[in-house]
């Protein structure tokens, strides 16, 4: 006949056992892009298109000029002609027109231009067609040399990224991150991004397919995306870090008991 002691022994290890993978999250909570042959049809005809990046103050614009007689535009293209010689990857921002708190640049020859609150195609034709008055034709182009964003909380390799080609989307950024760790929190992403001044909050979720079609697709420079801690990593952190090493203490001691007491 078993001792009593026995079933006690497998009660409390059984119920630790439970309190282990009560912690473990189901396919569901980690599995992306779930479902996405429910999607509407109306859903999958709509078409995002490019991002619409908007240029604000601190932005640092690289603007080239050039038209049939290249000297004609030489004055327009004296800030990056000057330093070609040095140019490297840690002086490109030196390259650039610094956006002013005000929103403007000062570019020869035209003078202050207002280009916060634009997009660049917007600030392409308004040069244009300010550089005309002085040169038939020209062509302006224009990049961003501090497009960033950033990826924060529970991802492998958290910190700023620099985009070189200015187009993003939330999936690439989680990519450059390394991914989320097991323990972020897929189904509420927040998005924090600066709009007219204003700090905005987005969410969104990982596990749904909608995200593809959500007009935050693509981000912004100098976006936030922060990945919360799940339950599982919000409770460790409380009361059940060393949950399994005590786990095994337990049984080990218990199990140390009871062949004491059946021996004995």
């Amino acid at each position: 006949m078993k001792h009593p002691f026995f079933s006690y022994y497998l009660s409390i290890v059984s119920v630790m056992g439970l309190l282990i993978f009560s912690s473990c999250g189901s396919k569901r909570d980690i599995v992306y892009f779930q479902n996405s042959d429910s999607l509407s049809d109306q859903i999958r005809a709509q078409n995002l298109g490019e991002p619409k990046t908007v240029i604000m103050p601190y932005d640092n614009l690289y603007i080239t000029v050039s038209a049939i007689n290249p000297d004609a535009v030489e004055v327009f293209n004296l800030n990056q002609s000057a330093r070609v010689s040095n140019f490297s990857t840690n002086t490109l921002d030196v390259l650039g027109y610094l956006v002013d708190p005000k929103g403007n640049i000062n570019f020869p020859l035209v003078g202050e231009v207002h280009v916060a609150g634009l997009t660049k195609t917007d600030v392409i034709q308004l040069l244009q067609n300010k550089i005309s008055k002085f040169v038939a034709d020209p062509v302006v182009n224009i990049r961003f040399l501090n497009f960033k964003i950033n990826v924060i909380g529970e991802v492998n390799r958290p910190g700023v990224y620099t985009v070189t080609d200015e187009k993003v989307t939330i999936p690439q950024a989680i990519a450059l991150a390394g991914d989320l760790t097991i323990y972020g929190e897929r189904r509420n992403i927040q998005l924090i991004r600066e709009e007219n001044g204003e700090k905005k909050f987005y969410y969104f979720d990982l596990t749904a397919p909608d995200l593809f079609f959500s007009p935050n697709y693509f981000l912004r420079q100098n976006d936030i995306l922060y990945v919360s801690p799940n339950g599982t990593k919000a409770g460790s952190s409380t009361y059940n870090q060393n949950l399994p090493l005590l786990v095994s203490l337990i049984s080990v001691a218990i199990t140390a008991v009871a062949l004491f007491i059946r021996y004995k």
